[in-house]
């Protein structure tokens, strides 16, 4: 068995199935995905139901996008420039595939290696992380999911307190996981700057770059930040999103031997908005 992590697909089908071809994808391999399946790309439904149909093969975390969609689905989000879900709000199993889309993790962990959208603040262990995100996972699968996404959006808090509650604690703790870029060495975010990790906002530096020694031994896998377009300089941290859906590529990392597999991608090319 071989297990593979690709980088955010965004509704970029047609890519990702040509990726599977060139890996050779087969029954019994695994795939785990960084997370925003959907949006932007030309065909998020497809995507939603082929990951779906792989079952356990498949381990997806939530990303910014997934969410906004679970958002909207929920009456609490809206339509953005650039959005391309409706196709999913048209389908027959509409229903079905949000319902299991809302029942992804926000973090996989697998003893030393640790797979997550955006990736771990500099302030929390991969243990730590995993317990935050447990907590909304929590969330989303039970009574409150209707108030997790009234209060999701927003930028505020915008650095982890322990004594934070209700809407603002599981705000901050989604933000670490699905939005992060930049932070301070305390962990405060800043949600403006997309550029490369040569260009951080003063005061401010990616987040795989302070040293926490409570993340030594760990392999961190992520994706969300295109505009690295898979570098971070680091042996143990793999940026995975490649920008498929901005006309770069899509990316598989197989974790056997941390060979890297691409596909050019069939968008035309722009810039991350």
């Amino acid at each position: 068995m071989a297990r593979y992590v690709i980088g955010d697909i965004q509704g970029c089908y047609d890519e990702f199935r040509t990726l599977l071809d060139v890996i050779h994808f087969s029954d019994s391999d695994q795939l785990w995905i960084a997370g925003d399946l959907v949006n932007r790309g030309p065909d998020s439904l497809n995507t939603l139901r082929f990951v779906k149909s792989l079952g356990d093969q498949a381990i997806s975390v939530l990303g910014n996008h997934d969410l906004h969609l679970l958002a909207i689905a929920h009456g609490h989000g809206t339509f953005k420039r650039g959005d391309t879900l409706e196709a999913i709000f048209a389908a027959e199993d509409r229903d079905e595939l949000l319902h299991w889309l809302q029942h992804r993790p926000l973090l996989h962990r697998d003893g030393r290696q640790v797979l997550v959208h955006a990736g771990l603040p500099p302030i929390w262990s991969a243990a730590d992380a995993e317990m935050y995100a447990r907590e909304v996972e929590e969330v989303l699968r039970g009574d409150d999911a209707p108030t997790y996404f009234a209060h999701m959006y927003g930028n505020q808090p915008d650095r982890w307190q322990d004594d934070l509650e209700g809407a603002e604690r599981w705000r901050v703790i989604t933000n670490y996981l699905t939005r992060m870029r930049f932070v301070t060495p305390n962990g405060r975010l800043e949600f403006k700057s997309k550029s490369s990790m040569d260009e951080p906002p003063e005061g401010f530096l990616p987040w795989f770059l302070y040293k926490n020694p409570e993340w030594s031994g760990s392999y961190i896998y992520f994706g969300h930040w295109a505009a690295l377009l898979g570098q971070t300089g680091m042996h143990d941290v793999f940026a995975l999103d490649t920008g498929c859906v901005w006309g770069n590529t899509l990316t598989a990392l197989r974790l056997d031997d941390q060979r890297l597999f691409s596909v050019p991608s069939l968008q035309p090319l722009s810039v991350e908005a």
